[in-house]
């Protein structure tokens, strides 16, 4: 299978596969005399693997490490666990901290009324000054090095 024919089957980008090969979250494929790449099943599999962990938000060394415990399949699986424990806390955390967020934007809305001009809105005014809105707390991350501020 080519590269444009896994992106279709699996529903991600071409530069996606690429740098997943780079990362080495996918091994490289063999490639074919022409030089185009040529993937297998297995390949297919990891890229489904590896979209599945992304769509519940699990960073790229939390799929490397289900990847390297999923390559030990007798091995106890309370790594597995203790991992997605992890995770499922770090997520916690993000409600959270959206839950804040959202408190926040309805102050800031509430700050405003009809008939006012934009040099009178409360919600310009309001995130023109200091606003008794929540510093976010310091994002500790379930796995070190993943979700930095700004990443996704």
């Amino acid at each position: 299978m080519k590269i444009g024919e896994i992106s279709k089957a699996t529903g991600i980008p071409v530069e996606t596969i690429r740098y997943y090969e780079k990362i080495g979250l996918v091994p490289e494929p063999e490639r074919e005399a022409s030089g185009y790449r040529h993937y297998r099943q297995s390949h297919l599999d990891r890229l489904l693997f590896i979209k599945r962990c992304r769509n519940l938000d699990m960073a790229q060394d939390e799929i490397r490490e289900l990847i390297r415990l999923a390559d030990q399949p007798d091995a106890d699986c309370s790594e597995v666990d203790a991992l997605l424990a992890r995770h499922l806390s770090h997520v916690r955390e993000r409600l959270r901290e959206l839950a804040n967020l959202e408190d926040t934007l309805e102050q800031l809305q509430q700050a405003c009324s009809e008939g006012r001009t934009v040099s009178e809105c409360g919600i310009l005014g309001g995130l023109s000054s200091e606003f008794d809105a929540p510093e976010p707390e310091d994002r500790h991350n379930h796995v070190p090095g993943t979700h930095r501020p700004g990443q996704s």
